[in-house]
């Protein structure tokens, strides 16, 4: 059974279809001529593009259940088989190549890349350092268990769930919430398996180990939405359950009533659906094309069909909505004749030696703006806190509140309305303070993309909701929706919660597109009816894990995509209703006697052919 598939596979390929069709044309063509030869060639035709369709139907028939057993491959069969048994040799080769070849283009459009799992299994980590008895052991992460203390390193991956249990540090969680910014992390504080250890050594306690992990569960998720997405039937076949009796009864009769076997043959060759197997495969590549033109990769016609019934997209916030990357948006100073960029460099001195993003921003900040920065001594790091560093003579502490209150620096009325300002707007702050009063604050923002607004409201001028759906918290997530023109909007939320909150707008009876870019956003754009990656600043496993892919950081492709899979919608619904009007009036000729089965099948090849231009149309469309 094997190798006759294998045998059924290589015929239905494209190199033995290009000779089955060849052969077809020669046979054409010496018709025309009016030159026979021993053997028609159309027999090629026949054998290499008819097989396989044979084999198809019987074993449809054999082996599917209830009205599945009938499908167009049953219909072209009998067609072909009827053609072959009054010979006329062209006919059967005809439809049998129309149908071969439709089908091959279809697979070319369906055919969707089911890779980057395995990306996402390398995040977790293979090893710990578990702490016992006063000594550190390196251990397989499959020999952790709840409870076990596991010392993790500046720059190491934790190995599992846990709580601190001794130690500070900052945590880059972006492969879990999305986050842009590292969290900072004291004793008690939560930790996920995957994410980074940015800076100072931390002591974790254990406690969701294996397959209860986070990270593990992301990988789940990915897995079985993977899993879920049934392949779309072909429309031929979900309409050959009418189609195949319809034309069997109308041969009969037609057989039965002019005493012509010959006009039922050829009701069977233009019955045919050759023209209805291709509406869909050719609109589809002429819109892929014409994506692939604008920068987007469509992964499958499937995901094309489906986002012209889009009606609600949800946006992730870090790297989608905005760059993901932290700049200096405001200089305050505080204190008396302190000018906004001596507060600037003095900063960016004071934290040049941090490695922490924030201070990177500060730092790459004042070199942009053309500051000398004067080296510091003394520098002093409170891992995920702030730091501390002598420039020009002067004493500085630069971070948080808290780690200025820590060294008994207490910012003023005035600096605490600022501070809650930015907070509500989503900014990150720094305070600068020198002897024991606050110099000024450092606010740094993530940046919205240039046209993000635009693009919604293009959106929503097309009738298409959206919601943000984001990790960060609730003041940043309102502060950069509001700035979009995002009126719905949920903040704080891990893979698992974005997953549910699409599936949530789903059984609302909303048709969701999902957009994002990271790791964490992989299974929330497996569980959309859309998924669409940004291509080229996200990972590779969001990328993967989509149905499309913005293969630039120009976000206003959104509406583009949108406009373009209602055009490929209504141009398949135009070439069907085409093709079936086509096939409707070859019927009412082939009964007439006006048709045989030989230009029964050049007139229903016809329609074929006119489908083909309409979809060539679509790649040429302006949008």
């Amino acid at each position: 059974m094997k190798k006759l598939q294998a045998a059924m596979d290589f015929l239905a390929g494209w190199p033995m279809t290009l000779v089955g069709g060849v052969f077809l044309l020669a046979s054409f063509v010496l018709g025309l001529l009016e030159v026979s030869l021993p053997v028609d060639p159309a027999w090629a035709t026949v054998l290499v593009s008819g097989l396989p369709l044979v084999y198809l139907a019987v074993r449809r028939l054999v082996c599917n259940r209830g009205i599945s057993k009938i499908s167009s491959a049953l219909l072209i069969s009998v067609a072909m088989v009827a053609a072959v048994a009054i010979g006329d040799l062209f006919a059967a080769g005809e439809v049998a190549f129309i149908m071969a070849l439709g089908a091959l283009l279809e697979d070319m459009t369906t055919n969707r890349a089911r890779k980057g799992l395995h990306k996402l299994i390398s995040l977790a980590p293979t090893q710990g350092r578990r702490l016992r008895d006063g000594r550190e052991e390196t251990v397989p992460a499959a020999e952790i268990r709840p409870g076990d203390i596991l010392r993790v390193l500046p720059g190491e991956a934790i190995p599992v769930d846990g709580v601190i249990a001794a130690g500070e540090t900052s945590v880059d969680q972006s492969v879990m919430t999305g986050e842009s910014l590292p969290v900072d992390k004291s004793v008690g504080d939560a930790v996920y398996g995957g994410t980074v250890n940015r800076f100072g050594t931390v002591d974790v306690r254990a406690t969701r180990v294996g397959e209860d992990g986070s990270l593990q569960k992301l990988i789940r998720m990915v897995r079985e939405a993977e899993e879920k997405q049934a392949p779309t039937a072909r429309i031929a076949d979900r309409w050959a359950s009418w189609l195949v009796p319809a034309a069997m009864l109308i041969a009969i009769i037609a057989g039965l009533v002019t005493q012509n076997i010959t006009r039922a043959v050829t009701v069977l060759v233009v019955f045919c659906p050759c023209a209805l197997v291709l509406a869909t495969p050719t609109a589809i590549m002429a819109a892929i094309g014409q994506a692939t033109r604008q920068g987007v990769i469509i992964k499958s016609g499937e995901a094309l069909e489906r986002m012209g019934r889009v009606d609600t997209v949800a946006f992730d916030k870090t790297g989608t909505l905005t760059y993901g990357r932290l700049e200096v948006s405001d200089l305050e100073p505080l204190a008396p004749g302190l000018e906004p960029m001596e507060l600037l460099r003095l900063t960016a001195a004071a934290e040049a030696k941090s490695e922490h993003p924030l201070a990177r921003a500060i730092v790459s900040h004042a070199r942009a703006q053309g500051l000398e920065l004067p080296e510091s001594d003394g520098f002093r790091m409170s891992a995920g806190r702030g730091i501390e560093a002598v420039v020009e003579g002067r004493r500085l502490l630069c971070g948080s509140e808290a780690f200025l209150a820590g060294q008994g620096v207490r910012p003023g009325p005035d600096a605490a309305a600022r501070l809650a300002a930015l907070r509500e707007q989503g900014k990150a702050a720094v305070l600068t303070a020198e002897g024991g009063r606050c110099l000024g604050i450092l606010a740094l923002s993530d940046v919205l993309r240039p046209g993000a607004g635009e693009m919604v409201e293009r959106l929503h001028a097309m009738h298409t909701s959206t919601v943000l759906l984001t990790g960060d918290n609730d003041r940043t997530a309102a502060c950069f929706a509001g700035q979009a023109g995002i009126s719905e909007v949920r903040a704080g939320l891990l893979p698992a919660e974005k997953v549910a909150a699409v599936e949530e707008l789903r059984a609302a009876g909303r048709t969701v597109c999902m957009i994002g870019d990271g790791v964490n956003d992989a299974p929330a754009l497996k569980a959309a009816d859309v998924g669409v990656a940004m291509g080229i600043m996200g990972s590779d496993i969001a990328v993967e894990a989509a149905d499309i892919a913005l293969m630039s950081d120009d976000i206003s492709r959104i509406p583009y995509l949108k406009r373009l899979s209602v055009a490929t919608v209504h141009t398949i619904q135009l070439s069907i209703t085409l093709s079936m009007c086509i096939n409707l009036a070859a019927v009412t000729l082939s009964v007439l006697g006006l048709l045989n089965p030989t230009t029964g099948a050049l007139v229903h090849n016809a329609g074929s052919c006119f489908v083909v231009l309409i979809a060539a149309l679509l790649y040429d469309r302006k949008f």
